[in-house]
């Protein structure tokens, strides 16, 4: 029931801010892991306004219209980076490196891929999320994750941004 309420929170949250100014800072990053492949893929939603103004700030970007034709490739390169830096990820006690897939807008939304491979067995999985609270204080960035039939879900903050995961293998 937890589980369910802070899905939906999310997802009305992110509903009732699309297409308009908005005073919640909040991003979701859906985690799964896909033992078929040994990997976790990842997909992470950033208003693009936020991202806009943290990439404008942090790289001294006084031009910067993401989403749009005026997008450059040195835009693009700047949100893989930044993501890169701002998302940590641990499996099993040791830090994996992420591959950024790509990106996409639905709307005012940036849907970033990611996945990290060769993830042979999953016992713990810790995630270190810091988009966007270096600009916005309030910024609370959820965690989605799934493994197998297990859903777990954290919120990190600028004060708590680390969320660590422990799965019993033998009951999935």
């Amino acid at each position: 029931m937890k589980l369910f309420k802070i899905l939906f929170i999310s997802f009305l949250l992110l509903q009732l801010t699309a297409g308009k100014a908005h005073k919640f800072y909040v991003s979701t990053t859906q985690v799964e892991y896909v033992k078929e492949e040994q990997s976790l893929q990842i997909i992470t939603k950033l208003f693009i306004d936020d991202i806009e103004t943290v990439l404008r700030k942090r790289y001294n970007k006084s031009e910067m219209e993401l989403a749009s034709k005026k997008e450059t490739d040195e835009d693009a390169r700047l949100i893989k980076q930044y993501l890169l830096k701002k998302l940590k990820i641990k499996v099993n006690g040791k830090p994996v490196t992420p591959h950024y897939l790509g990106k996409e807008y639905d709307i005012d939304i940036l849907n970033a891929y990611l996945e990290v491979t060769d993830v042979s067995a999953l016992k713990t999985i810790e995630i270190e999320n810091t988009m966007l609270t270096e600009e916005f204080p309030e910024q609370q960035n959820i965690i989605h994750f799934k493994y197998n039939k297990t859903r777990e879900s954290l919120i990190l903050t600028k004060d708590n941004p680390k969320g660590l995961l422990k799965f019993d293998l033998v009951s999935n």
